[in-house]
């Protein structure tokens, strides 16, 4: 990715996990309103059908005489029942609750929910639209998981950030350090660069000659060939910057195939933005498919790059409206496959691509899949976004959903490891302080959880106010007695009028 004036060299970009805005829940996608939409239909039409089946059968079960006969017995019920009913309801829906609330920290989703989806649903005509998530080799899931044993919130710093008093040897770091400091323009900065570069050359050359002279001076070599190629990239960004684009990917191309150990300095991130402001996208897939590897430390530019491309080739003609009638085709779903993995590894980005939230200016270094890194890679490639029409519009349509795939973030991933729980505490150190830093999103707790919850209080108060006050209750349930019986005598006079209009 692109770094600016004096930016630090870790600047990567990167999803998935409000998140939804801290504080208040997103609005729902065209697909959880479709499922919402064939759920509530196919209920509806279950209860109609109850409905028609319970009128036409009212007189071999005789429901008037049974509904009279409940009437006398709850006539007949003392408040000491009404104490029980309610005291083991309440233990009942107290239990249920547990059992939720303990189901939901040990799986990450409701049980009840669960089982409403996988067997209630299919019996009631619903369908499962969910979109198939894109299966990760056991060989991934392990090598992301081994660099559990790494520190979770690594700091990507500049390697030659330090060029400070003595560790200056040689007029090309003196140079790099007048271009970062002093210089005013990129021009400036471009011209001692340049005298940098002659110097570095010279000093790479000898220390060439002498590298297999002993130890200290294979570590110069090393350090000659870092100062080399962070000149070089310098140069390249500076031509960026000055829309001498094609000079830039040039000297970036020559750095990778002269240097290719030296992956970490993030070269390719730089590459991917100029060539997608070249709008070389066969170019930008060829880098990607070199550095979008299992074995390859992974960042936002690469994820959400990826993501564009596919979301490129069916962004300009989609439509939330045509999808949920004729569902996604195949590269549709490919897109939203790459934006849900884009989003997982960081979260934070498509708030600063939508504009849900302002940017600032980027950090000198970032945190990967932190705020940090969201900035960064928003900065530099909201314009390549904006570029591509339609783009933008099926982000927003679907970055949610991976918060949905992945019920507990910070115990469980699902193509990479675990969201990092340490990373708000380093971005706040990294970021302005008037900057609100963005926190991965935590999923709220299960509608049951919430229901179970309320309906165990309810009924437990109900059952201490009937002990307590017997009187008052019982009052009250008279009255609610008094309504069935009404309710029952207007089901007699629709029937009577039923029968009148049949007969002859």
């Amino acid at each position: 990715m692109a770094d600016g004036d004096g930016l630090g060299e870790a600047t990567a970009a990167a999803a998935s996990p409000p998140a939804p805005a801290p504080g208040r829940s997103p609005p729902l996608g065209w697909r959880e309103r479709l499922r919402a939409g064939l759920a509530g239909t196919g209920a509806s039409l279950w209860f109609v059908a109850g409905l028609g089946l319970l009128y036409a059968l009212r007189v071999p079960l005789r429901l008037c005489e049974n509904l009279a006969a409940v009437t006398v017995f709850l006539n007949s019920l003392t408040p000491k029942f009404y104490v029980a009913l309610t005291g083991t309801s309440s233990l009942i829906s107290g239990l249920i609750f547990i059992f939720e609330w303990w189901y939901f920290h040990k799986h990450g989703t409701s049980f009840i929910e669960q089982v409403s989806v996988s067997h209630l649903r299919p019996l009631m005509g619903g369908t499962e639209g969910s979109i198939s998530e894109p299966g990760s080799p056991s060989s991934s899931r392990e090598s992301e998981t081994s660099r559990q044993n790494l520190s979770e919130c690594k700091v990507w710093r500049n390697p030659l950030n330090l060029f400070r008093g003595a560790e200056y040897r040689s007029c090309a770091t003196a140079y790099v350090l007048l271009a970062e400091e002093e210089a005013t323009t990129i021009v400036d900065a471009e011209r001692l660069f340049k005298q940098a570069l002659k110097a570095g050359e010279t000093i790479y050359r000898r220390s060439q000659q002498c590298q297999h002279q002993s130890p200290q001076h294979e570590a110069q070599l090393r350090r000659d060939t870092n100062v080399l190629v962070y000149i070089k990239r310098r140069l390249a960004m500076c031509a960026r910057k000055l829309g001498r684009i094609r000079e830039a990917v040039k000297i970036m191309r020559d750095l990778m195939k002269e240097f290719p150990p030296l992956t970490m300095l993030n070269i390719h991130e730089n590459l991917l933005e100029s060539l997608l402001e070249l709008q070389a996208y066969a170019d930008v897939q060829a880098v990607l498919a070199k550095y979008d590897d299992i074995s390859l430390p992974k960042s936002a530019a690469i994820c959400y790059t990826a993501a564009l491309l596919k979301t490129r080739t069916v962004s300009d003609k989609f439509s939330p409206e045509t999808a949920s009638r004729r569902g996604l085709s195949t590269a549709e779903i490919n897109a939203v496959e790459a934006i849900h993995r884009a989003v997982e590894f960081n979260p934070h980005v498509p708030k600063y691509l939508l504009e849900m939230k302002s940017l600032i200016l980027p950090p000198e270094h970032i945190l990967k899949r932190g705020d940090s890194e969201a900035i960064a890679y928003a900065f530099f490639h909201l314009q390549h976004w904006k570029r591509i029409e339609g783009a933008l519009n099926l982000l927003q349509c679907t970055w949610e959903g991976t918060f949905r795939m992945i019920p507990y973030p910070l115990e469980k991933g699902h193509l990479f490891y675990p969201y990092p729980s340490c990373t708000e505490t380093a971005d706040r150190e990294l970021l302005p302080p008037f900057h609100h830093v963005s926190v991965y999103p935590k999923k709220e707790l299960p509608f049951f959880i919430h229901f179970t919850a309320g309906l165990c209080s309810s009924t437990a108060m109900i059952a201490l106010l009937t002990h307590q006050f017997p009187e008052i209750m019982g009052v009250f349930a008279k009255a609610k007695q008094r309504k069935a019986s009404f309710f029952d005598q207007r089901m007699e006079r629709c029937e009577l009028v039923l029968l009148s209009t049949r007969s002859p």
